[in-house]
């Protein structure tokens, strides 16, 4: 799966988790995918924050890396 399909997935777990229609079993079975999938998508972050930090290095005259921050609306 890709990123923005792993993402997907996760928000749809979020929506079936708070469905009060859900039962135990199946919230259960969906907290342990949502748990894999956060893993997942960490370290699919952490590796694109590498990628980002290194071409910013490669492209300035100072090594200097600066922590992504992300726009709050």
């Amino acid at each position: 799966m890709s990123f923005e399909s792993d993402l997907k997935r996760m928000e749809e777990i979020t929506d079936l988790l708070k469905n009060e229609d859900t039962g135990l079993e199946e919230s259960i079975k969906l907290y342990e995918e949502a748990a894999a999938l956060g893993k997942k998508l960490t370290k699919t972050l952490t590796e694109i924050q590498r990628k980002v930090e290194k071409v910013t290095s490669e492209n300035e005259m100072e090594l200097e890396t600066e922590p992504f921050e992300e726009d709050e609306e």
